[in-house]
């Protein structure tokens, strides 16, 4: 079997050959296909909902498949933008929502949102690298997680920003070697001793980077190696891989259906 080091290091070591991989496969080449042709007829929000395969196809792209269903949510995020400070989006903590007005910023451009090529290659590079991820985590999680921390590694600029997200902190507390229960310390104290394991600097230099989700991944397949250890049960409802309370929360104060 293939060791978590092993499989990051053929993956990443030449990235865009790997991205250049899926891309190939039948099904991605086939709604990447779809999405170019027709993002760019699209002039309104009501006509990104109408087309399912285009919405399912953006909203994957940035990590949202699990909130597909929640289209009220959804359009909300996309009518309000994110230029006004009480913008819907922007009162959640999850950036995912950001990400997805910044690529279709609808609120903002309105017609020619879908012009733009953030709108088109921007999202279809999106999709090559999510894609990328998922299918790695269904063969083993930790290099699922390494692929993860290393994208989001330019948006960490504090402690904090690690233990808000499931995945992050999952990465944090194996390279700290500390227990799942370190997570139900106080915050204050937990931030700090992130911050202390890990130099937050370094997160900015890709070859520093790079050494340490190496190290992680050695450490990973040491504290999962059991025969009964499930792959994918730590991606759960963690902010880059599920639905987390506070948006559930905000869901049932809207109606579904995307009206």
């Amino acid at each position: 079997m293939t060791t978590t080091y092993t499989s990051y290091k053929l993956i990443t070591t030449n990235m865009s050959t790997s991205l250049d991989r899926v891309s190939k496969q039948p099904d991605v080449a086939r709604e990447t296909e779809y999405y170019l042709a027709h993002i760019g007829n699209i002039k309104s929000i009501d006509e990104f909902f109408a087309d399912t395969r285009l919405y399912d196809y953006a909203i994957k792209a940035h990590g949202l498949e699990d909130m597909g269903y929640a289209k009220a949510f959804m359009r909300k995020v996309l009518t309000e933008g994110v230029d006004s400070d009480d913008a819907f989006a922007k009162q959640l903590t999850d950036s995912r929502y950001t990400d997805l007005v910044g690529s279709l910023n609808f609120a903002r451009n309105g017609a020619s949102a879908t012009s733009f090529d953030n709108a088109q290659k921007g999202v279809a590079d999106k999709y090559m690298r999510q894609t990328l991820e998922k299918d790695a985590g269904e063969e083993n999680a930790g290099v699922r997680l390494a692929l993860y921390f290393e994208r989001m590694a330019p948006t960490i600029t504090s402690g904090y920003s690690i233990l808000a997200d499931d995945a992050l902190a999952q990465v944090a507390r194996t390279l700290m070697q500390v227990p799942v229960e370190f997570a139900a310390s106080d915050i204050d104290k937990q931030a700090t001793a992130v911050e202390k394991a890990i130099d937050l600097e370094d997160l900015k230099d890709p070859t520093k980077l790079t050494k340490l989700m190496e190290r992680f991944t050695a450490l990973w397949e040491l504290d999962n190696s059991t025969d009964n250890y499930d792959p994918l049960a730590v991606f759960g409802s963690s902010s880059g891989y599920g639905v987390s309370a506070d948006l559930l929360l905000s869901i049932n104060t809207l109606k579904l259906g995307g009206r």
